[in-house]
């Protein structure tokens, strides 16, 4: 994913569906200054981790 979408993502109030490792992520905010993004899994809120953005898949469903 590129930085931009990721950025529309994480600004946007509806939720996008997309995967980090093949399970359900909500990206909390993408670094400006390089290609990385704070992320959580949806079951796991709590549980923060910074990823590369070429490792999240944004699905149409």
């Amino acid at each position: 994913m590129d930085r931009r979408r990721a950025s529309e993502i994480a600004d946007s109030p509806v939720m996008a569906n997309v995967n980090y490792n093949g399970r359900a992520i909500y990206i909390e905010e993408v670094n400006p200054n390089k290609d990385f993004a704070s992320i959580h899994y949806l079951n796991q809120p709590w549980n923060s981790q910074e990823v590369a953005l070429n490792q999240l898949v944004e699905s149409e469903h």
